[in-house]
């Protein structure tokens, strides 16, 4: 990983709301965007708009399945920062 992708992915780690995401996404292993509107007391617009982010950077990862999204952190992408961080 570049630091150009390294650095993408902690601008998008950079919010509060956003790292919360990421560690229900870990904690739970998959959601559906929907269920994250009714964990956190933002609106769906908001929700989306982190998400979209997340997936941007890398670090989350998103299929559709019908009408729902389902969301999940990149466990691989997740290493690679984890590798670097051990490194530093």
């Amino acid at each position: 990983m570049d630091t150009a992708d390294l650095a993408k992915i902690f601008k998008a780690l950079g919010h509060p709301t956003r790292i919360k995401i990421v560690e229900h996404l870990i904690r739970i292993n998959t959601c559906v965007c929907g269920e994250i509107v009714n964990i956190f007391p933002y609106s769906q617009s908001t929700i989306s708009q982190h998400l979209k982010l997340l997936k941007a950077s890398g670090i989350v990862c998103g299929d559709v399945e019908g009408p729902k999204t389902r969301f999940c952190v990149d466990k691989h992408v997740l290493n690679q920062i984890k590798d670097y961080i051990d490194r530093l």
